[in-house]
């Protein structure tokens, strides 16, 4: 649980924030989560981070944000962001952008440069390796496979719903109490007729804009703040190659970037997504800064 809730005006509606330690000291982190999840999924982080102030919204279509109206899109959720840090009280944050949130934070920081003091991209924020030929729409089920599946299922209860992601080759065998509150977090609706907070039609409003959008394009031609990439090792069912094989190659293609590393022993959700995962990314991210 976050220490702090806000709820946050933006075009459309009240975007919701959770917060933790909002009495720590140093420059605040604002964390940015993946294409169909919540500000929950750092809750690792929060662990591993108690000295830090960190401020994670649900973004637009997703958690307790699910409801608001209009744009979709990299911009619209960096402008979203912006409105975050002033309703917050924050000059300059650290961003760190998990998956689909990698993307939202390159173009916060192209959009707002005067807001963003650094920039860590965790498995995400670079253009990614899809299948030639491949149209846009096919690419957002084949990157995302049972995990777009799933916004359209309905479950009877919240057991039946855990069940699932237990058999996700991500989470399988795992038992942490924080999955189980983030599994919990994600749905809406009554029994028997549970579903995820996010439709298929937000995540491929995102996702297309994410991979084809100027947005995108133009943050990462300029990339105006340090910016740091940390790579899992294994992808989104835990296979490999991971999303991001060819570490050396982005380093060469994106010379702004400050650094770009593999994280060992995590997939796509474990590196943010439980206790190691998340150490690794709060040292990295404290070694960014000066």
């Amino acid at each position: 649980m976050t220490d702090r809730t806000h709820a946050v005006a933006v075009a459309g509606g009240t975007l919701h924030v959770g917060e933790w330690h909002p009495d720590a000291d140093g420059a605040p982190w604002l964390l940015v989560h993946g294409v169909t999840a919540s500000h929950r999924a750092w809750s690792w982080v929060a662990e591993a981070a108690p000295n830090l102030r960190l401020i994670a919204p649900d973004l637009r279509g997703r958690g307790r944000s699910a409801d608001i109206d209009g744009p979709l899109g990299m911009a619209a959720h960096a402008d979203d962001l912006a409105a975050v840090l002033d309703a917050t009280g924050v000059e300059r944050a650290v961003v760190v952008g998990h998956s689909m949130g990698a993307f939202v934070s390159a173009v916060l920081a192209d959009r707002h440069p005067d807001r963003v003091e650094r920039v860590v991209l965790v498995d995400g924020g670079l253009p990614l390796d899809l299948p030639p030929g491949m149209p846009p729409r096919d690419a957002v089920r084949h990157v995302l496979g049972p995990t777009a599946a799933r916004l359209e299922m309905r479950f009877s209860d919240r057991g039946q719903y855990r069940e699932f992601w237990r058999e996700h080759p991500a989470f399988v065998g795992r038992e942490d109490p924080l999955l189980d509150d983030y599994f919990d977090y994600d749905l809406v609706g009554e029994e028997p007729e549970l579903r995820p907070a996010t439709t298929f039609a937000t995540v491929e409003a995102d996702s297309l804009d994410q991979n084809t959008g100027a947005d995108i394009a133009r943050a990462l031609d300029r990339m105006p703040r340090p910016s740091l990439l940390l790579a899992a090792a294994r992808g989104l069912r835990g296979e490999v190659p991971p999303l991001y094989p060819d570490l050396a190659g982005l380093r060469s293609a994106f010379p702004q970037l400050t650094d770009a590393r593999r994280v060992p022993d995590t997939d796509h959700y474990s590196i943010v997504m439980s206790h190691p995962g998340a150490r690794a990314v709060v040292a990295a991210t404290r070694g960014l800064l000066p």
